[in-house]
Formats: C-alpha cells, sequence, structure tokens
C-alpha cells in the first residue's frame, strides 16, 4: 500500500462518519481513528510493524547498512553510463513533488523543453510550504524521473537534463 492510497482510506474513513477502522495486511496494521472536537473531524493515522520480527532484522543489517547503498549504484550502474552526458536536477528537500503550480495551470518543465538557469521546473512540498526548486543548468530535459504528487526524498533525481 502505497501512501496515496493511505491517505485517500484516511479522508474516505473521515467523510464516512465511522470512528474507527482497522486493516491488515500481510505485516503492516493501519488503524483510523476520528472523533469530533468542536465539530470538526480529527483523524489519527498510526501504523503498526510487527516488533517481534522487526528488532531482530533492524538489529542484524544495521553494520550492513552502507554495504546497501553501494549495491544500489552498482545495479543501476549500466543505465548511469547512458546518462552520464546528463545533468541531472535533485530534490534539495525532502517532501511532495508537483510538477504544476496549481492543478489547473500547465506543467513548469515537460520533457523536450529548453530551461535556463534559474527557471522553475516543479515545486516541492514541505510541511504545507510549497519551494520552487529551480534549475541550476540551462539546457533541455530529456527525462522527467519522478511522477506527479509523488513523496521525494532529500538528493533524489527530479529531472535529466541535457546541457548542450
Amino acid at each position: 500500500m502505497d501512501i496515496r492510497e493511505i491517505q485517500n482510506l484516511i479522508k474516505f474513513v473521515a467523510k464516512s462518519g465511522a470512528t474507527e477502522v482497522k486493516l491488515e495486511m500481510d505485516d503492516v496494521k493501519i488503524t483510523i481513528k476520528t472523533t469530533t472536537e468542536s465539530g470538526t473531524p480529527e483523524t489519527t493515522f498510526v501504523q503498526h510493524v510487527p516488533v517481534s520480527q522487526a528488532l531482530p532484522q533492524a538489529a542484524a543489517p544495521q553494520p550492513a547498512a552502507p554495504g546497501a547503498p553501494a549495491a544500489e549504484p552498482a545495479a543501476a550502474a549500466p543505465k548511469a553510463d547512458e546518462d552520464s552526458k546528463y545533468v541531472t536536477i535533485k530534490s534539495p528537500i525532502i517532501g511532495t513533488f508537483y510538477r504544476k503550480p496549481s492543478p489547473d495551470k500547465p506543467a513548469f518543465a515537460e520533457v523536450g523543453n529548453s530551461i535556463s538557469k534559474g527557471d522553475v521546473v516543479c515545486v516541492i512540498e514541505a510541511m504545507k510550504l510549497f519551494n520552487e526548486i529551480e534549475s541550476e543548468v540551462s539546457g533541455k530535459i530529456v527525462k522527467v524521473l519522478v511522477d506527479d504528487s509523488s513523496p521525494v526524498e532529500f538528493d533524489q533525481p527530479l529531472f535529466l537534463v541535457d546541457p548542450s
């Protein structure tokens, strides 16, 4: 279950008037409780992972964790060779990636668009603040690496730009 499905489930429960919903799938348990304080529904979201299995597994891989990130770039190395001529625009913050300033407006940058240094290419929402992300290079957008309305991590690649 991805974050968007969980958010939709929370909204559905809040609108339905149910006071509590529990959902269990594989090793994930989700409990959504709604209460009314001063007439406004308030949604609480709690996600549980079984503690009996999570602790031993979490303790063992920690020393190996530095090796795990090294394995990912090794798997992506063939793709990186063909993309090496492109400049990557990365996320400077953690948040939700949006390609448009609002749902009824066109996207900031499409594949094939020419951009200049300082042009806004997307916005990232973090803690209810929309941060404009500006291009650090001039060139042509070759690929958009993230879907609209998706969560992004710090330093996650967002766009590939051909600087030539």
